[in-house]
């Protein structure tokens, strides 16, 4: 599966993913799914910049990943799919994206509206439910990085 990580993290590409995830995991591309994201080539530009030169990215509208999701998958290449938010990531479970994948959540923070769960993420009602509806068909978890303890983001959990 060359889809080696699926991210909610609200910075999508950033120090943390590219050095802290994408150097141990050996990534060379990062699918970001985001609505505004994908018809906007000058926000495109800016998050692209922070790629090494051997990287790439691509930004797609949810129902442009759901049609692609296989071949996403089936790259010779290693990569990752971030989204900013759950509700992204909720939509792409419900069209069946995620079956039996681990979705990792990260770079959630304080807001109003939002209680803590972790020091890294904080949670709306409305994303506590999103991440509810990813966990019928994904196992979601949190951890800032791939050497730190995953912390299972269960019902118990997210009560």
């Amino acid at each position: 599966m060359p889809l080696e990580l699926l991210r909610i993290d609200e910075r999508l590409i950033h120090g943390q993913v590219l050095v802290g995830w994408g150097r141990p995991l050996d990534l060379d591309f990062y699918i970001v799914v985001d609505d505004a994201l994908a018809s906007s080539e000058w926000e495109q530009e800016l998050w692209a910049s922070a790629l090494a030169d051997e990287e790439s990215a691509e930004f797609l509208e949810v129902d442009e990943a759901v049609r692609r999701f296989g071949e996403l998958g089936r790259r010779a290449a290693r990569g990752a799919l971030l989204t900013r938010d759950t509700r992204t990531m909720r939509a792409l479970a419900e069209r069946g994206c995620l079956d039996g994948r681990t979705v990792n959540v990260g770079g959630v923070y304080a807001a109003e509206g939002r209680k803590k769960i972790l020091d890294y993420v904080h949670l709306s009602p409305e994303e506590i439910e999103d991440l509810r509806v990813i966990g019928e068909r994904a196992f979601v978890s949190a951890r800032s990085l791939p050497t730190q303890r995953e912390v299972r983001l269960d019902a118990r959990r997210l009560r």
